[in-house]
């Protein structure tokens, strides 16, 4: 018997969740799953550190959110206290790199332009990025199971399909949850009759909030804390029951074990699921160029200007033209001409701004950061070495220090920013 938890809010739930990462983790461990899943309300800001935790365990990490889904469109485009206020709970998970890819932009979107109470995403901005996405129907506060509590079972089964349409053959499942709630009751028998006649595949999962059973009470604690509530208040945010934790597969096959593939799908997700969301590979920004050049040959263009600015006279010196090819030839072979470009212009921008600074380091050992401007120190009359800052033995990323005055250091880096969004 195994099983894998698909829908899991940790401490990154904010004011909602608590499970801290290493204790679920090592909970899931204990237990012998093979993967777990992280689906945090409306953001991945726990993912890495989940994914991190995931991986010193020897547990396949899965990332996923749940996140708000809104019919009404984007506040942006006028905002109706109701309409707008209206949303729906929203389980996704990524499927492969280009579904993380799209979680993120999921939760940038929601974040930078829907956001009304939450942040939240609409039917169509959805649509467009579903693609390496496996999304299910969810918990009690999602669309479908809330169509169904409303009695509108016709509008729940075109709901089904536009999801089934969207993300295509099995990667979308009706899931299946049990925490003493009438309602939901009702909600699973019919999504297995949705399953039976649509031939839509079955998701058993736990709406997990916190680690262990006996974690109930300061959970409940918790959400009065984040209600401004009193304990003893009748009318308040409560779990329905002490539930909401890391069930054993053996609990969960006693719950679902009649349903066929309700738990084995959560196995054949977690086999579906390959994201690393630690890329070791180095990701600098784009720079622009001249048409007629590329990064290579754009850097040594302005290599051959400043080579006749710096030395004059000895511009075809033996030593220095040698010095410079074998930089040249180095910082293209490890893939950092981009990052000279990105510095030497930085440099060229608080020039032009009279704005003082400064460069320290190992970065004054090269002929080419000289000659594009980064540096101010020639390195061959000081017996300088270049392979002190880079050279292909070098495991990490070389780094100019550069100093800024703390009164002007904002508008350096807001060019920075600029920069960087205009040209991605």
């Amino acid at each position: 018997m195994s099983f894998v938890h698909l829908h899991l809010h940790t401490t990154f739930s904010f004011g909602d969740g608590a499970c801290r990462i290493p204790e679920v983790v090592a909970r899931a461990a204990e237990l012998g799953m093979p993967a777990l899943a992280v689906t945090d309300h409306e953001g991945l800001y726990g993912a890495v550190r989940f994914y991190q935790a995931c991986e010193a365990a020897g547990i396949k990490p899965i990332v996923g959110v749940e996140a708000y889904l809104t019919k009404h469109g984007r506040p942006m485009e006028g905002r109706d206290a109701t309409l707008d206020k209206a949303r729906h709970h929203l389980l996704l998970l990524a499927e492969n790199e280009i579904g993380y890819r799209n979680l993120l932009k999921v939760c940038t979107h929601a974040q930078l332009e829907g956001y009304y109470y939450r942040p939240r995403i609409d039917k169509a901005f959805l649509e467009e990025h579903a693609q390496g996405l496996i999304c299910t129907s969810g918990c009690l506060a999602s669309e479908i199971p809330t169509l169904l509590n409303q009695g509108r079972e016709n509008d729940a089964v075109e709901r089904v399909q536009w999801y089934r349409d969207v993300f295509g053959p099995g990667r979308y499942y009706l899931e299946l949850q049990e925490h003493s709630i009438p309602e939901l009751d009702k909600v699973n028998r019919q999504l297995i009759e949705f399953s039976r006649q649509y031939d839509l595949p079955l998701l058993a999962t736990n709406d997990v909030h916190y680690v262990k059973s006996r974690d109930a009470t300061p959970h409940d604690v918790l959400l009065c804390i984040q209600t401004t509530a009193a304990m003893t208040a009748k009318e308040r945010l409560r779990m329905s029951d002490g539930s909401y934790y890391v069930r054993s597969a053996q609990e969960m096959d006693q719950i679902f074990g009649a349903y066929p593939g309700a738990l084995s799908n959560s196995l054949l997700i977690a086999d579906m699921c390959n994201v690393d969301v630690e890329d070791k590979n180095y990701h600098l920004p784009p720079f622009p160029v001249p048409p007629d050049h590329d990064y290579q040959s754009y850097l040594r263009h302005l290599a051959e200007n400043g080579l006749r600015q710096r030395y004059g006279s000895r511009v075809n010196d033996p030593a220095v033209r040698q010095r410079c090819e074998h930089e040249l030839k180095v910082i293209h072979e490890m893939g950092f001409d981009v990052y000279f470009l990105i510095v030497g212009d930085l440099c060229r921008y608080a020039r032009e701004r009279g704005i003082w600074y400064n460069v320290r380091g190992s970065g004054a050992g090269s002929v080419i950061a000289y000659v594009t401007g980064i540096t101010n120190l020639d390195p061959l009359p000081n017996n300088l070495i270049f392979e002190r800052f880079l050279n292909p033995g070098r495991v990490s990323m070389p780094d100019f220090d550069l100093d800024f005055p703390d009164d002007q250091r904002e508008e350096m880096i807001r060019y920075t920013i600029a920069l960087s969004l205009i040209h991605i």
